[in-house]
């Protein structure tokens, strides 16, 4: 999905209360750490790479990728950054 006009509105639907558009820039890495909120973004452009556990999404423009609360992971942008734009979603 590469619409992220539809991909708000989609996030919206499934209740994420946030939405929040991120420059990431090139080479960024962030070492573990982890989120009280559930996380869903789309790479608007660039590379954005998410590691939890054994599971590593490596993501380029058009694709989500997701991740659950309270999951340690490291992030990190590709050699020419990334721009994403993500949803969360707080416990209730």
């Amino acid at each position: 999905m590469t619409d992220a006009t539809a991909f708000e509105a989609a996030l919206r639907a499934d209740g994420f209360q946030e939405t929040v558009r991120r420059e990431v820039p090139a080479g960024m890495a962030l070492d573990e750490h982890d989120h009280d909120w559930e996380v869903r973004g789309l790479v608007l452009r660039g590379r954005f790479i998410i590691t939890a556990e054994d599971r590593r999404q490596d993501c380029g423009p058009g694709q989500v990728f997701t991740l659950a609360a309270g999951h340690r992971h490291t992030e990190a942008a590709g050699p020419a950054g990334a721009e994403l734009l993500v949803g969360r979603r707080h416990p209730a």
